[in-house]
């Protein structure tokens, strides 16, 4: 009687072993937004506590930006979306608009 190969199972692993550099999101500073707009903006957009969202404030008022998260670049894209479209500060008159996050390669 003659052997017949066993049968085996070659997997392929065609997964991307890459993974997606990460991004900043940070938020700059300006003189038209007040530290409520900021913690407020920050709770809703991120879910960061009222604690979280001052020393935000704090650090983006004292070195003019901050680093809101970290994410791949799609996530953080999101983000930068939903603090532009949070609107105008209703305690500061002549706000004109959201304040402004930028997008910035983690190094």
């Amino acid at each position: 009687m003659a052997m017949l190969p066993t049968p085996t199972t070659h997997v392929e692993d065609t997964a991307d072993t890459q993974k997606e550099p990460p991004y900043h999101l940070i938020l700059l500073d300006d003189n038209e937004h007040t530290y409520q707009y900021v913690i407020a903006m920050l709770g809703s957009v991120f879910g960061y506590a009222p604690e979280k969202g001052f020393a935000i404030a704090c650090v983006v008022d004292s070195q003019g930006q901050a680093i809101l998260m970290t994410s791949g670049l799609e996530e953080v894209r999101l983000k930068q979306d939903q603090v532009h479209a949070y609107g105008a500060d209703p305690l500061m008159p002549g706000c004109k608009g959201s304040m402004t996050a930028v997008i910035e390669p983690a190094e």
